[in-house]
């Protein structure tokens, strides 16, 4: 056998690919079922799908879908700008808001460059930390969240980022603005801070975040996006970063030309337009999110309050009842490699599908 000549550099190397949710067809085939009787409470997809102006719009699309996309995203460019009150110059359009995430590491990030960011935070900040040679900084969770102080204690010299995951996932606490912007204020302005927003269209008005003020402030802040949660576009991949113009033009300097399809780009322009429609996600969120806590009340297990569309539950033996639920068609998500051996982490689904999961880890709890 010929001997491999080239190698990977060692932190290449030593990267563990990102863990999805289970896909309901390869639970399927595994365990003989029918794919109609899963039901997927793994990833926080939206369990209303897309919006029906989303729909009409990739119909339209598709008729011209032999041509490149729009590789500046100009109509969603458009958008945005008009529903954030931005320039043009501040936004860069990704592969989801994972792209962005990456591509804020890329421009920024170099071996012997550090980026912080906290225990039982998602796991994507590691990934592409590792991904281009810097070092990676961890610092432990207060009450499973973020702690702002240690974590500004933890700038050195070598610092050059700060992810920080508001609500955060997988444990859904959220930070208050005001802490948010104490923490901007007291950050070196030589350290970018990404601030990942991919669930704040399921906040309450009084909770939302107004961030994208503080650009105006903060040159060394990103926010990122995504249409895969509210606007329930996961399967179509795309988000977007709202930076500084400084900032926006080095993340679009390492962008690929053609990173975001044009299905997506006519999905996300119209799911913009449809606010009823993220008016409905977040009822039904709201309203998934009382029936999941209340049942997890009822059977005395104890949840972390989320501010997402997903709640991490604390539960004995939590690979061994994963797979029991598994093999009842109902798929969840462990997070052990969370560092939360103990917990398990659910979306919120439709009525039905919640009342589902509840009677099967009744069930599977009384056994």
């Amino acid at each position: 056998m010929t001997k491999l000549c080239v190698s990977a550099p060692a932190y290449i190397q030593s990267i563990a690919p990102y863990e999805p949710g289970k896909p309901i067809a390869d639970l399927a085939r595994e365990m003989g079922l029918k794919a109609g009787q899963i039901i997927k409470l793994a990833s926080n997809e939206n369990p209303l799908g897309i919006s029906p102006r989303a729909e009409e719009a990739i119909q339209g699309a598709l008729l011209d879908i032999a041509r490149y996309p729009d590789g500046n995203s100009f109509a969603l460019r458009d958008a945005v700008c008009a529903k954030f009150k931005l320039k043009p110059n501040q936004l860069v359009f990704g592969n989801g808001s994972n792209d962005i995430l990456e591509l804020a590491a890329r421009a920024f990030l170099a071996p012997g460059a550090e980026a912080i960011y906290s225990q039982h935070a998602f796991a994507v900040y590691a990934l592409v930390t590792q991904a281009v040679g810097a070092t990676g900084v961890v610092v432990p969770a207060r009450d499973f969240g973020h702690d702002l102080s240690a974590m500004l204690a933890a700038v050195t010299p070598d610092t050059r980022m700060i992810f920080i995951a508001n609500p955060n996932n997988p444990t859904g606490t959220l930070l208050s603005k005001e802490a948010l912007l104490t923490f901007l204020r007291q950050v070196p302005k030589n350290v970018l801070v990404v601030l990942d927003e991919a669930y704040d269209e399921y906040l309450p008005k009084t909770l939302k975040s107004e961030s994208i003020g503080w650009l105006i402030e903060f040159e060394n802040l990103v926010i990122s996006r995504t249409f895969s949660k509210a606007y329930g576009l996961a399967g179509l991949r795309i988000g977007f970063g709202m930076a500084s113009a400084k900032v926006a033009d080095m993340m679009n300097r390492v962008r690929q030309p053609f990173n975001v399809n044009s299905v997506a780009q006519a999905a996300a322009v119209a799911s913009l337009a449809d606010g009823d429609f993220v008016e409905r996600s977040y009822a039904l969120n709201q309203a998934g999110m009382a029936q999941i806590t209340q049942g997890l009340d009822k059977l005395g297990l104890e949840f972390i309050p989320s501010f997402g569309n997903f709640v991490s539950f604390r539960i004995g033996s939590a690979t061994g009842v994963y797979q029991r639920l598994l093999k009842n068609g109902v798929i969840v998500r462990p997070i052990a490699n969370y560092g939360m051996p103990d917990y398990l982490r659910v979306s919120i689904g439709s009525f039905s599908e919640n009342e589902r999961f509840l009677e099967v880890l009744e069930q599977i709890l009384t056994d």
